[in-house]
């Protein structure tokens, strides 16, 4: 069923895989991926297979493409033990999708449904208020198009805006309980909340910010290097998903 599913032109690295298979570049959408994968084989062995997508060629503009995710963005992670082969577009959808069907321990989530419901809580509200915020402030700032300076600063004042959000959080300045992680009791504890958050907010100290602002910030900064020495995290950042490291992995048509 699944020759069907495919359409004629999807290149045979994707077509012909089992289990698995994740269609990915290196951006940060793409290292939310990486990172939990790679927390994944840690701790369960898990194994899948990755094709890499040059974004200048828009081969995730194509219809072959297009046919998988409509959305025509990346990652996606398309798993052939179903038949059909099921696809998840969006990030944050394949954190939650991986956390369901392979971590079945809860290592990275709660069976707690009042705990999960706080990694639920932190994962949508960086997926709705965080990166979008942060994906416009770096196009306008690092493209100074006509009304980028308007637009730079408002959306770096709201980026900031988000970003004190997550610092009141986790400094428990109106709780009293400072915490090491978004979600669980106490310190909380490393979940896929905190991976789809980081991979953006990693880079905060390079986005611009004045020194005054990055200092009212340190339990950001301490919760960006703790996350930073995990192992998994440093594959999920490195040579595995880049094409000029790996060109046998990128795909194209033409």
């Amino acid at each position: 069923m699944s020759s069907s599913f495919y359409a004629p032109e999807t290149p045979s690295a994707v077509k012909n895989a089992k289990g698995l298979h994740l269609i990915t570049t290196l951006t940060p959408n793409g290292r939310k991926a990486h990172i939990y994968l790679e927390e994944l084989k840690d701790t369960y062995g898990l194994e899948w297979t990755t094709s890499l997508i040059d974004l200048d060629t828009a081969e995730q503009k194509k219809p072959w493409y297009l046919k998988l995710n409509p959305n025509g963005r990346i990652p996606i992670l398309i798993d052939n033990t179903h038949s059909p082969p099921h696809v998840v577009m969006e990030s944050s959808a394949i954190l939650l999708y991986l956390l369901a069907s392979i971590d079945k321990n809860h290592l990275f989530g709660f069976a707690d449904p009042i705990q999960q419901s706080q990694l639920t809580q932190w994962l949508i509200f960086w997926h709705a208020s965080g990166q979008p915020i942060q994906g416009q402030y770096n196009f306008y700032r690092r493209t100074r198009v006509d009304g980028g300076p308007y637009a730079a600063q408002r959306f770096r004042n709201e980026v900031l805006r988000v970003y004190n959000v997550l610092e009141i959080h986790l400094s428990g300045r109106y709780t009293g309980s400072p915490r090491e992680y978004l979600a669980g009791d106490g310190i909380g504890k490393y979940t896929i909340a905190d991976i789809n958050a980081w991979v953006w907010i990693r880079t905060f100290r390079s986005i611009e910010l004045g020194e005054d602002e990055v200092e009212k910030l340190p339990y950001l900064a301490g919760w960006v290097e703790r996350i930073a020495e995990r192992p998994a995290v440093g594959r999920g950042l490195g040579g595995d998903y880049d094409e000029e490291v790996h060109p046998e992995l990128l795909i194209r048509t033409d």
